[in-house]
């Protein structure tokens, strides 16, 4: 009986620790995203599933996707950061303009953007899905500080065939 009983608080405490683990794991580390809609396809699609470090928005670049936790919205987001603090973002004639220089957007296939003008202010970042044509991003909720941007770059574990980390 004595044995039963030291097997059960052993597997009490291993279940317990690991429980433990994952859950500072997830609320230190890492944020797990499963992505809703299609305003990253074709790269990302709806039911794509993925983690992130949490520790990677402290280096914030252009064109990086990025998990946004908003107040304005139920969900996380995903989205690809475009403008970065006190830039002016412009899209003219389908194109992109930072501070007046045109930007190339390699990773864009076939979508249209429709003209607009933003300056951001010192912690603001203006976040665009790739699915311009579907995307409710900063054009909707306006821009994004960098406190609403949890992480940078995705890992991508499910469904397999879009297995590896999107950037």
């Amino acid at each position: 009986m004595e044995k039963v009983k030291k097997f059960l608080i052993d597997i009490l405490e291993s279940v317990g620790i690991a429980l433990l683990v994952v859950f500072i794991l997830n609320k230190f580390v890492i944020v797990s995203v499963e992505v809703m809609g299609s305003s990253m396809a074709p790269g990302l699609e709806t039911g794509d599933r993925g983690i992130s470090l949490l520790v990677t928005r402290n280096n914030i670049e252009r064109f990086d996707i990025c998990v946004i936790e908003s107040e304005k919205s139920s969900s996380l987001l995903v989205k690809r950061v475009i403008g970065l603090p006190g830039e002016t973002v412009e899209y003219r004639d389908n194109k992109l303009y930072i501070n007046g220089e045109y930007v190339q957007e390699d990773f864009l296939t076939d979508t249209v953007t429709a003209d607009f003008s933003v300056v951001l202010g010192e912690d603001e970042y203006y976040c665009l899905g790739d699915n311009r044509r579907v995307s409710r991003d900063s054009r909707y909720y306006g821009p994004f500080t960098m406190e609403d941007i949890k992480s940078t770059n995705l890992f991508i574990y499910y469904p397999l065939n879009h297995f590896g980390i999107k950037k």
